[in-house]
This record gives C-alpha cells, sequence and structure tokens, in this order.
C-alpha cells in the first residue's frame, strides 16, 4: 500500500509543499526495520526514520518490521530539518494499518517527533501556514507551540497539537470536535514596556533632534563623538522613539525570527521592532546572511527596526561594504550552488564612531594621541560610497557636570514618538499609490521630483553647497529626502530655507569631519 499526505519544506522565508509519499512492504533477507527517504534529504532528515519508528511504538501503533520507502516530492528540492518527523510517521502507520486518510487531502503537517511521540516546535511555521494556504490546502496540522504563531494567516484552520497519537486521531476523524486556533490579537500581543527612554538621557537636544528625523523618515544616522558621550545609550533607545509594527511588519519580521528559530513560542508573533547590534567581530555571512543552509543574517533580523553598529571603523571593510546594496535596495540577495534566496533587508541604520583611534580628538580637555595619518587611516575605513548611504551624520560632543546633575525634564519616548507617528501617517498618504513605499527615505528619483520640489532661492542654496562642500549626487538626493522629512514633522507642505539648511549641516562627514 502507498499512503500520501503533504508537509512543506523551507527555502529562505518561502515554503514549497512538499508531498511525502510511503510504501510498505515485507521484509526480505536482512532488511528488516530498513527505512530508506529518498527526494534530497538532509541528514536531519535522514535521521527521522529511528526517531519515527521509536515514536511510533511508544505511542502503542502497531508495527511490523518490514521496508518502507519514503519518497518526498520534487525531488530536485533539497528537504532540510526535522519537520518532516510527523507526517513521515502519520503515513507509515497508515500503510501498517492500510486505513485510507480521506482527511489528509486538504491538510498540511509539519512536526518534529521525540522519541516518546510527543511533538516538538519546528522553524518557520508562519511561513508554512502561508504556504499551505498558497497550495490551496484548508487545514494545516503542527506542534502546540507553533499553533499562535501560525494562526495569524487568514483563510486557512490551524490545528496544533501535541502528539502522534493526538495526530492520529485526528487525521483519521475520531477527533472531529478539536477547534481550530484563535487568530491573535495584533494588540493584545503587543508590549510598549521599553525599558529604555529617552528622558533618561541628558542634554544632547541636537542629536535628539536627529533622531527624531531619523525615525520619522526611516533615515540611516551616524553618530560621532568621544567616548563616553552617550552615543550607545541614545542607539539603544532608537526603537523607542519608532511606531508601532503594523500587522504586515509583524508579519514580514515574525517570518525572518521564525525560520532564524529565535521566535519565543509563547508570544507567537514579533510586536516590538527589533534591534540587533553585532560585533564589530562578526563576519560577512553572519551579517549578510548565507551558509550551507542559508538562513537570514543580522541585517534581515534587524528588517522594520534598527541595526546598531557601534566602532563602526573597527568593522572589517568587507563587511562593511556588503551593507551598500541592502542598504539601497531593501532586500538581500544570497546566490548559492542550489539556487537563489531572497531575504528582505529594510532597516534603520544606527553607526556610531569615534572621532579618531583614541577618540579624544578635538577634546578640550584630553589631548588626541593620534597622528595626521592615523587619523586618516581610520577615518578611511569607511568608503564614501557606503557613508552616502547615512543620511545623517551628527556630532555627539560631551556633556559638562551642570548638564548632568540638571533636574531639566527631558521629552519622553512616547511624546517624541507620537511626533514620530503623525510623520509616518502623512508618509503613508503621501505614498499611498506607490506599493512597497513607507517612508521618505525610500523614494526614488520620479516621486523625489513630484514631492521634493525646492524654490529658486532653495535651489540656490543647494547649488551653492554641492560647489563648496563637493556633495555627491547621492548626497544631494539624501539632502532632499531628509529636508522632506523635516517639513513634514513640521508640518509644511512646501520645503523652505530652514528645511534645507537643517538637512545641509547633517552632513558632517562630507566636510572631513572638522572636529577642531
Amino acid at each position: 500500500m502507498i499512503a500520501k499526505v503533504y508537509s512543506a519544506a523551507l527555502r529562505g522565508v518561502e515554503a514549497v509543499e512538499v508531498e511525502v509519499e510511503v510504501s510498505a512492504r515485507a521484509a526480505d533477507g536482512g532488511n528488516a526495520g530498513r527505512i530508506n527517504i529518498v527526494g534530497l534529504p538532509d541528514a536531519a532528515v535522514r535521521e527521522s526514520g529511528d526517531r519515527v519508528t521509536t515514536a511510533i511504538l511508544a505511542s502503542a501503533f502497531n508495527y511490523i518490521y518490514g521496508v518502507h520507502t519514503v519518497n518526498l516530492a520534487p525531488a530536485d528540492l533539497r528537504k532540510e530539518g526535522p519537520s518532516f518527523d510527523l507526517p513521515i510517521a502519520l503515513a507509515m502507520i497508515a500503510c501498517e494499518q492500510e486505513e485510507e486518510l480521506p482527511h489528509a487531502r486538504d491538510l498540511m503537517i509539519v512536526g518534529e517527533l521525540a522519541l516518546d511521540g510527543s511533538l516538538r516546535p519546528v522553524k518557520g511555521a508562519l511561513s508554512i501556514a502561508l504556504g499551505a494556504k498558497a497550495a490551496g490546502r484548508k487545514r494545516l496540522l503542527l506542534p502546540e507551540q507553533n499553533a499562535r504563531e501560525a494562526a495569524m494567516v487568514t483563510g486557512i484552520e490551524v490545528f496544533g497539537l501535541r502528539s502522534l497519537h493526538e495526530a492520529w486521531h485526528f487525521i483519521t476523524g475520531k477527533d472531529a470536535t478539536r477547534a481550530p486556533e484563535p487568530r491573535p490579537s495584533l494588540v493584545q500581543s503587543r508590549n510598549r514596556g521599553h525599558a529604555a527612554d529617552l528622558d533618561e538621557v541628558k542634554g544632547q537636544h541636537n542629536v535628539k533632534r536627529a533622531l527624531e528625523i531619523a525615525a520619522a523618515g526611516g533615515h540611516n544616522i551616524l553618530m560621532v563623538g568621544p567616548p563616553g558621550t552617550g552615543k550607545s545609550m541614545l542607539a539603544k533607545r532608537m526603537p523607542s522613539l519608532m511606531p508601532d509594527l503594523s500587522e504586515q511588519e509583524a508579519i514580514e519580521t515574525t517570518r525572518i525570527h521564525s525560520i532564524a528559530g529565535l521566535l519565543d513560542a509563547r508570544e507567537g508573533l514579533v510586536t516590538e521592532r527589533p534591534f540587533r547590534s553585532p560585533h564589530h567581530t562578526i563576519s560577512d555571512v553572519g551579517l549578510l546572511g548565507g551558509g550551507t543552509n542559508p538562513g537570514p543574517g543580522e541585517i534581515s533580523l534587524a528588517h522594520n527596526g534598527v541595526l546598531f553598529l557601534d566602532e563602526l571603523p573597527e568593522y572589517r571593510r568587507s563587511t562593511l561594504e556588503v551593507l551598500r546594496q541592502p542598504l539601497e535596495d531593501g532586500e538581500v540577495t544570497i546566490s548559492r550552488a542550489a539556487g537563489t534566496l531572497k531575504f528582505q533587508t529594510r532597516f534603520l541604520l544606527v553607526a556610531a564612531m569615534n572621532p579618531c583611534p583614541c577618540g579624544f580628538l578635538g577634546d578640550p580637555v584630553r589631548q588626541c594621541r593620534c597622528s595626521p595619518r592615523q587619523v586618516e587611516s581610520y577615518r578611511a575605513k569607511i568608503s564614501g560610497p557606503l557613508l552616502d548611504r547615512i543620511d545623517l551624520h551628527v556630532e555627539v560632543p560631551l556633556i559638562d557636570y551642570k548638564q548632568l546633575a540638571s533636574d531639566e525634564q527631558s521629552e519622553s519616548s512616547a511624546t517624541v514618538r507620537d511626533r514620530v507617528a503623525a510623520c509616518r501617517r502623512v508618509q503613508q498618504g503621501r505614498f499611498h499609490d506607490t506599493p512597497g513605499l513607507r517612508t521618505n527615505s525610500a523614494m526614488g528619483p520620479r516621486v523625489m521630483r513630484q514631492h521634493c520640489r525646492v524654490s529658486p532661492e532653495c535651489s540656490l542654496i543647494l547649488e551653492q553647497a554641492m560647489e563648496q562642500l563637493n556633495f555627491s549626487a547621492r548626497a544631494h538626493d539624501r539632502i532632499l529626502k531628509v529636508a522632506r522629512t523635516i517639513a513634514d514633522l513640521g508640518g509644511a507642505l512646501e520645503l523652505g530655507t530652514d528645511h534645507l539648511l537643517e538637512a545641509i549641516q547633517y552632513r558632517s562627514l562630507d566636510r572631513k569631519l572638522s572636529f577642531s
């Protein structure tokens, strides 16, 4: 007899339907208990035979030590991970008991089996649910810990189970009373209890203003200043300034974190904007993504959130250069012999650096020990093309004692976030006819011509800045985008000279980092 059920294989953040076919025959010679798995399985899939056999026996199902052939189709798609345990086990039981599975025709099944027959969670449940819906399946059967995550997808019923025994009863129609998992509410799941608040940072009003502009328009920002000025402290508060994730953004972010195995099963959904802060020793693959079984890197895990790179010049030059294409396109393409995968990378880059290797260039108290050549070499680690893709360059000065000891109440993150959210709503209205465009920073040339028109007076100011400060064409566009965000924060419909001048001042690195 041949039994067939449906499962799914992950390919990047996408799920592809897989037919699991099992054939059983009597053993001959020394083949008793042999399980042949074909269809391009990896090591984890090939090992599932021993797990499945033990789980079937532990669940008190009849098992004959015959020869089982398991085919995972399509055969040219590589199958990875232990998520095929459950569908293989159910098909093997159906063969042993010679039972048809009419209820399995509209059902997709995934799950890892423990040796006692209990189910363990798998990666990528949300992607699998979306894949099941796209394949026309009406129901999804998976481990209980993954049910909340998968239930975010509408148009498909999700059933979370705890054991192989429960799954068999469900697939044979003996458990007809089980209700599908209810769809979780994004509002109820959201927790805005940020431990870090902007009002904890003393002084640095110009930097806080730049952070607000960056959050409002999705602009990348680089903070430059001596050690101890609060650069890291400010960066860690950036997510608290950004508006709540929309449902679409939450689903996009959850898919990536689920594929990477970083999702909290109790939450089932990423409801807070990610904040990723990799160490400067990170490899190109760790930052970009890839590996033997290509997975998302730090830039994809920061999708819809913040990627913080502290001590920017300490990163390897090659590692920083891989950021250029993702920053420009909002996605990264990873090509391997087995195929090409794409991961989304629409993150807000927040970087920090010292003005020189020792950190004290321009410090009025502590003397800089670096030679001009050392300073030049240090700054040259950041290439011009990468610097062009960072919209805001802001100096972070030292704070004196009076500011640190002051009882002056600073604006809270919630107050700034309200202004940022209002600015984002303006942008949503502006770009409602442009799919995929959410913030000013992502405007292309055609959209910029429509929404970043300048008056003759502003045009003259911009022309002088381009000539005197040696701005590139990309820097010119970044200035206009930042000016558009500044105008939106101020409620202005047209770009004014004050908006443009403020945007120009945020290009300090283009002026050779003059800190003296």
